[in-house]
């Protein structure tokens, strides 16, 4: 079973398309309804929802940081520079994350793009 993905709003449609292609379970902030909400809200809406987040708006970093520090669990985020990783990169690493990790292994965890 593949690893869950949360995309954020700023996340391009064409990623999530391709990766539900390769047959992963994405689910999108439009696709929730919680495109308008902030930062700390739709990392606890992908919590809820059992996913990592994935997105490319560097201000989730800040937030992800602040919950490692306090030691607030999370299901993990992943992240990927807009302008430094192409859409077919995130494509391939995000696969490869999906079908290779278990949710507890990026639990907590900030990842980078590409790897």
């Amino acid at each position: 079973m593949s690893l869950a993905l949360y995309m954020d709003h700023h996340v391009p449609r064409a990623i999530a398309t391709s990766l539900r292609h390769q047959g992963l379970d994405i689910l999108t902030a439009y696709e929730d309804g919680a495109h308008e909400i902030g930062d700390p809200e739709l990392l606890d809406r992908a919590n809820f929802h059992g996913r990592v987040l994935f997105t490319q708006d560097t201000r989730f970093l800040g937030e992800a940081v602040s919950r490692q520090r306090s030691e607030e669990t999370f299901q993990g985020l992943i992240y990927a520079h807009p302008l430094r990783v192409s859409i077919g990169e995130i494509v391939q690493d995000l696969e490869l994350i999906a079908t290779a990790c278990e949710a507890n292994e990026l639990r907590s965890q900030i990842v980078y793009l590409p790897i």
